[in-house]
């Protein structure tokens, strides 16, 4: 009868950690999903943003460029 309960204690303290072992894989995996849902999302946000920066800086260098040539042919 001891011995029973014992294999029963010792079933019982097996599964927990084997429950626990799986929540905490569970958890890492779920992380692991955010971070490279994040990753996804803002990796076209990041490219779109650059586009915009690098074009925008592109237009500045024309006007300057444009100005810089209508000056030197007053002169």
């Amino acid at each position: 009868m001891s011995n029973e309960t014992i294999d029963d204690i010792s079933g019982g303290i097996n599964a927990i950690g084997g429950s626990a072992g799986r929540i905490v894989t569970q958890q890492v995996e779920l992380v692991t999903l955010a971070i490279e849902s994040v990753a996804q999302l803002f990796t076209p946000v990041l490219k779109t943003a650059a586009d915009i920066v690098t074009g925008a800086v592109n237009g500045v260098n024309q006007v300057f460029e444009g100005a810089s040539s209508a000056i030197e042919q007053k002169k």
